[in-house]
């Protein structure tokens, strides 16, 4: 059933997406009062009403789109761990992030964006990336190539000699173990900065216009949707243990996504060192 859904028209996933959107995240951009915004689990980690209600719109339509799918949402995973568990079944699962960025919404910055990825026993098979401040979607099936507003996607390899541009974990988010092997990337070559919202940085190492990331955290609703838009531009990514990274957990951490194998391999590499 699953393949038959991805060999179809997928129009309606992007129509789903558009839509919540446009109803729930759209009217709330440079709206938000105060009692609509939360902070999670530290200053960095917000959720909002748009959040919550684009999360709750996406469940409702994407299940609806195939019938015995599972959602595993962010806001929901927050109520109930439980239901990260979803990731290892059998059952397809629906992967999202209705604000990705949500620091950069609260602030009325147009680089955020909604995440959804498809994925079944761990293998990512379909994904969308919609930056609705920019009117930008970017989409990629599994052997199917990544495109952005329809146009190929090709992720290219850094210029030689040039420094790599690498985006990086917030601090609140790292170990001490963490923040060392992060540290490894403060070397000739390396232009390390923090990163801004997952969704449009791993955009952006499919545009070629960012070479790396270099990530501490494994949140499936993050990466999902970017790990597979890069991959099927051309990329790569590497846990430090150098293995490819799983959605779920249990990698070994940091990871990189890169614009080709050779420099996700030199990013792993310093990761390792440092």
């Amino acid at each position: 059933m699953i393949d038959d859904f991805l060999s179809g028209d997928l129009s309606d996933v992007e129509e789903a997406i558009r839509k919540a959107a446009a109803t729930e995240i759209m009217p709330r951009y440079r709206q938000l009062a105060a009692h609509e915004i939360v902070e999670k689990s530290a200053p960095h980690d917000l959720v909002t009403t748009a959040d919550r209600l684009a999360e709750e719109h996406l469940t409702a339509s994407l299940s609806a789109l195939l019938p015995g799918s599972v959602v595993v949402g962010e806001e929901a995973v927050y109520a109930d761990p439980s239901l990260y568990g979803a990731l290892h079944g059998d059952a397809p699962v629906w992967i999202v992030d209705p604000v990705d960025g949500t620091r950069q919404f609260v602030r009325g910055e147009a680089r955020f964006c909604t995440l959804v990825a498809l994925a079944q026993r761990g293998e990512l098979l379909a994904s969308w990336t919609f930056a609705p401040a920019l009117d930008e979607l970017a989409v990629a099936v599994r052997g199917g190539g990544a495109h952005l507003g329809g146009v190929p996607l090709v992720s290219g390899a850094p210029e030689p000699g040039a420094p790599l541009e690498v985006a990086t974990s917030h601090p609140d988010f790292t170990t001490p173990e963490q923040k060392r092997a992060l540290l490894g990337l403060n070397s000739d070559g390396v232009r390390p900065r923090p990163c801004g919202s997952a969704g449009l940085e791993y955009l952006s190492i499919a545009r070629g216009e960012l070479d790396a990331i270099a990530f501490s955290w494994e949140s499936a609703w993050d990466h999902a949707a970017g790990l597979l838009l890069v991959t099927e531009a051309g990329g790569a990514h590497l846990t430090v243990a150098g293995e490819p990274f799983r959605i779920g957990d249990g990698n070994a951490l940091p990871f990189t996504a890169a614009r080709d194998a050779a420099t996700a391999e030199r990013i792993r590499g310093l990761l390792a060192a440092g």
